[in-house]
C-alpha cells in the first residue's frame, strides 16, 4: 500500500538548525508505522511546486534530502517569533493555499484576549488583561491588582516576562526574564525609582499587562498546568493529558526550556489541596473548560489540529486560562514518565491528518 505523505512546515533557527527536530524524528518514527511519510522543510526550501525535504530513514538512523513535490497536508510547527518569520509563512500559506492544513495561526497575546473576552463561558476564566499604553496606568493597573505581568504580545516560552507585586504601601518587587530566558535579579523599589526602572525596560504597546494569579508554592517556586487537547483520528477533540509545571528558584515562569520540573498533575494539586473532591472537581473543570475553549477557537479561527493551554489554579481553587498555543510542546509528558500519553500525542496529528486527508478523498469521490 502507497504511504500517505505529510509535510512538516518547520523553521531554521539562528545556526541553520531545525527547531524541534528530536520531536520531528519520533513523529517520522511513528509515521512509519502508521503508512505516514513524514517530509519536513521550511518555506525557504520551496521553489515554485516543488520542495527539498528532509525524511529520516529509520533502517540508516538518519535524515535524507530529496527534492519531491508539495506533500498534499501541511502540519504547521512554525513559531513566530520574529515578524520576518510571520511574514514569510503568511506568503507561503498564500501561495499554496490549495493544500490541506491541519490548522490556522491563532492571534497574538492581546488580540487572542479580546477575542476570548466575547465568550460568556470563557471570559470568567480570563485574567483582567490590558494592553500596555503608559508606565502611569501599568503603574495604576499594579495598585488595583497588586500583583501582575507583563508579556510581549508574541513572546514565547517565558522570554521577556516581567512579574512586579505591590508588596507593601510604597514598596515593589519586579523580577523576570529576559529576551534570552536569563533570570533578571530581583529589583525592589518605591513608585518613583520602579517607574524609572521601567522606562530602561523600553515597553511598547506590543506588551500586554495581565492581572497576576498568586501562583507561588510553599518553597517560594512558582506553579501551572500544560493541558494538551488534539484532534483524534475521528476528527474529534480530546484531551490527551495535563501534567503540571514547577519554575526553578527565584523564576517567575515554569517553563521547561527555562529550566522548570515536570511533576503529575495529581502530584501538584495534591501540594495545595488536601481534599481528594476538590482535586477531582479541579481536573474536570480544567477538562470540561478545555472543550469550551477549543470549540470556541474553531469558530473563530478555522480548522485546528490541537491545542497546548497554560493554566492556573488559585489558593481557592479556581481555575484561570494563562495562554493558549497552537503549536505546543508534548515534552512534559515524558519528563514525567507517562510514555503512553507522550506516545499519543506524538501519534494524534498523524492520525488526524489520515482523517483529513480521507475526508478530502471522500469529497473528490462524490464531486467526480
Amino acid at each position: 500500500m502507497a504511504q500517505e505523505r505529510l509535510g512538516v512546515l518547520a523553521i531554521y533557527l539562528n545556526n541553520s538548525r531545525l527547531e524541534e527536530l528530536a520531536y520531528f524524528k519520533r513523529l517520522s518514527k511513528e509515521g512509519q508505522r502508521l503508512g505516514v511519510q513524514v517530509e519536513v522543510f521550511t518555506p525557504a526550501d520551496v521553489q515554485g511546486n516543488a520542495v527539498r525535504t528532509l525524511t529520516f530513514d529509520t533502517s540508516r538512523g538518519r535524515w535524507l534530502r530529496k527534492y519531491t513535490t508539495l506533500p498534499p497536508i501541511i502540519y504547521d510547527r512554525c513559531r513566530y517569533r520574529a515578524a520576518a518569520n510571520y511574514h514569510m509563512l503568511q506568503a507561503f500559506r498564500n501561495r499554496h493555499a490549495k493544500l490541506i492544513y491541519l490548522s490556522k495561526p491563532l492571534a497574538n497575546k492581546w488580540a487572542m484576549h479580546q477575542t476570548l473576552s466575547q465568550s460568556n463561558a470563557i471570559r470568567p476564566y480570563l485574567p483582567s488583561t490590558v494592553r500596555y499604553s503608559t508606565i502611569h496606568e501599568l503603574i495604576r493597573f499594579l495598585k488595583k491588582h497588586k500583583l501582575i505581568y507583563v508579556k510581549p504580545k508574541n513572546g514565547t516560552g517565558g522570554r521577556g516576562i516581567l512579574r512586579i507585586e505591590q508588596i507593601s504601601t510604597d514598596l515593589y518587587l519586579l523580577q523576570g526574564r529576559n529576551q534570552y530566558r536569563s533570570i533578571i535579579a530581583p529589583f525592589r523599589a518605591n513608585e518613583k525609582q520602579l517607574a524609572i526602572k521601567l522606562h530602561t525596560l523600553n515597553l511598547s504597546p506590543d506588551y500586554v499587562v495581565q492581572q497576576g494569579i498568586h501562583l507561588t508554592l510553599n518553597d517560594g517556586r512558582v506553579h501551572d498546568y500544560r493541558l494538551l487537547i488534539q484532534k483524534n483520528g475521528q476528527g474529534e477533540w480530546e484531551v490527551t493529558g495535563c501534567a503540571g509545571r514547577i519554575g526553578p528558584h527565584r523564576s517567575i515562569t515554569s517553563n521547561l526550556h527555562g529550566g522548570g520540573t515536570a511533576v503529575t498533575q495529581d502530584r501538584l494539586l495534591g501540594y495545595r489541596f488536601s481534599s481528594q473532591e476538590k482535586i477531582v472537581g479541579i481536573k474536570d473543570e480544567m477538562n470540561d473548560f478545555a472543550y469550551k475553549l477549543a470549540d470556541y477557537l474553531e469558530v473563530k479561527f478555522g480548522k485546528l489540529c490541537e491545542l497546548g493551554m497554560d493554566i492556573a489554579v488559585d489558593p481557592k481553587g479556581n481555575v484561570w486560562l494563562l495562554e493558549v498555543n497552537p503549536k505546543p510542546s508534548r515534552e512534559v509528558f515524558r519528563r514525567i514518565g507517562q510514555h503512553a500519553t507522550y506516545q499519543k500525542a506524538v501519534i494524534r496529528p498523524l492520525e488526524y491528518a489520515l482523517w483529513m486527508l480521507r475526508q478530502k478523498k471522500g469529497t473528490d469521490d462524490r464531486t467526480d
